[in-house]
């Protein structure tokens, strides 16, 4: 019998140790088995992406923490005679990303399996550097971004979507309360490594400047999160995540029922004729390296 070889772990800072044992372990499972799913999820972002890098035909972009690929293949379809490299800590998620640029027929990508806080990127090789919600995870954004900067020419491009803080996201809002059943749990903080390391916009003005950007900008982006084409499309989605496991896990057998009961009942009331949908609020941020 073959034994499946384990996913291999690249080396990391120590502070990005623990992401890259999850994004290489269940958490990149879970991405890898649904990707189509989580993209969509958040898809409503995709265009304001591309609009605030202004990637031109024959840029060499980078995409920082890029999963399966849906943003390095969308750059791609812009530089067109350029050439885009996604670089992530997924093995998983990697593997599905050239899978999918190779289906496409994209010659003009290329994936790296590495820690983008120490990777030893050409200096000034890039004019564009992406991130679609995959560079809120550094365990020190200030080394991480001034090795990012340095791969960049001098007046590179970054622009990089992330979350707003917990309180002005609805849906992981309604999500947590729900399955919480009664629980107080703790909020995930604020500038720490997770989905709100760039929720504050002064802390991102702090971030970037130190790091060598200047002409930063942090805009307001509001789009809905789609979480199915309808409520039990949505649940079944949803209650397949680590975040719901993670959030059913300290529950009992009677509360877990309430409230994946109760779960499926706060998606059915925010079904719509276009899937369910659940306020998000997220920040277009760029920067142009100095």
């Amino acid at each position: 019998m073959t034994v499946p070889t384990p996913p291999q772990i690249p080396v990391v800072d120590a502070l990005n140790a623990d992401q890259a044992s999850a994004w290489n372990g269940e958490e990149g499972a879970d991405w890898a088995a649904m990707p189509d799913r989580y993209e969509a999820a958040s898809a409503r972002y995709d265009a304001h992406l591309l609009v605030g890098a202004r990637i031109a035909p024959d840029d060499r972009v980078l995409d920082v923490g890029c999963g399966a690929g849906i943003s390095t293949r969308a750059a791609a379809l812009v530089a067109v005679t350029g050439h885009v490299t996604g670089i992530d800590l997924s093995a998983p998620l990697l593997a599905e990303a050239r899978r999918r640029s190779e289906a496409a027929g994209l010659t003009n990508t290329s994936f790296v399996q590495a820690d983008a806080q120490i990777h030893p990127f050409e200096p000034e090789g890039y004019d564009v550097v992406i991130s679609r919600f995959g560079a809120m995870f550094f365990g020190d954004p200030v080394a991480a971004f001034s090795n990012i900067a340095r791969a960049l020419r001098p007046g590179g491009r970054l622009a990089m979507l992330a979350w707003q803080p917990l309180a002005r996201n609805d849906w992981l809002l309604l999500i947590r309360r729900t399955l919480a059943a009664g629980r107080s749990l703790p909020e995930p903080p604020s500038g720490a490594p997770g989905p709100f390391g760039l929720s504050d916009p002064d802390d991102v003005h702090r971030i970037l400047t130190a790091s060598g950007f200047e002409a930063v900008d942090v805009m307001d982006v509001r789009e809905p999160v789609w979480l199915g084409a309808d409520a039990e499309d949505a649940f079944g989605f949803f209650s397949r995540t680590g975040v719901a496991r993670g959030l059913l896990g300290g529950l009992d057998e009677q509360a877990r029922g309430t409230a994946v009961a109760a779960l499926r009942d706060q998606l059915a009331d925010h079904a719509t004729p276009d899937g369910v949908l659940l306020g998000a609020a997220g920040w277009l941020i760029t920067a142009r390296r100095r």
